[in-house]
């Protein structure tokens, strides 16, 4: 989903397709939405969110998110910033981040990799419905066509924005099938 609100665009995922991801998949994920947000215009912050910050507290949970980010640290084609796992606040606040002094994010993450699609789905909807923001999506990329989802009482405004992202297509040469495939 792309969050649009108060001056600030937003990257949510997955909020959609991996009910439950890996580290794996959330490494992929982050990767795919990065470069999804830099074909938009963006320069992309990723953020691995969860409820504890760097390890704590340490949990099943909280290792797989942070397994995530070791799974980028080792790759060499990562071309943006990222840093996990943390809060949403921790993600969105660079003086609340300042306890942490050793985190590379700079300034506010603007793409934010959830540990599941239900933390992702019930996000954005508390955004959309008490939050005052417009949430699109879910975008969905990594398909081998452009399709976009409108939610249950869209609006025009939104479906129109859908229909000009799926023509837009900005996942094109970023789909994790085809490099898989190669």
């Amino acid at each position: 989903c792309i969050i649009l609100a108060k001056h600030r665009t937003l990257f949510v995922a997955d909020t959609n397709i991996t009910e439950l991801p890996t580290s794996e998949d959330m490494a992929e994920i982050g990767v795919q939405v990065a470069h999804a947000a830099r074909d938009l215009g963006y320069a992309p912050k990723v953020a691995f969110i969860s409820h504890s910050n760097f390890g704590n507290p340490d949990t099943e949970h909280s290792r797989r998110v942070a397994g995530a980010v070791a799974i980028l640290d080792a790759r060499t084609d990562v071309d943006f910033e990222y840093e996990g796992e943390m809060t949403p606040r921790m993600a969105l606040n660079e003086r609340v981040r300042a306890v942490y002094p050793f985190s590379r994010l700079k300034g506010e993450a603007n793409v934010l990799i959830t540990p599941g699609a239900h933390s992702a789905t019930i996000s954005t909807k508390l955004l959309g419905e008490i939050g005052g923001a417009t949430v699109l999506g879910p975008l969905l990329i990594g398909l081998e066509r452009p399709v976009q989802i409108a939610q249950i009482g869209a609006r025009v405004p939104d479906i129109v924005t859908l229909a000009a992202m799926a023509a837009y297509n900005p996942d094109t040469e970023h789909r994790a099938w085809t490099k898989k495939g190669e």
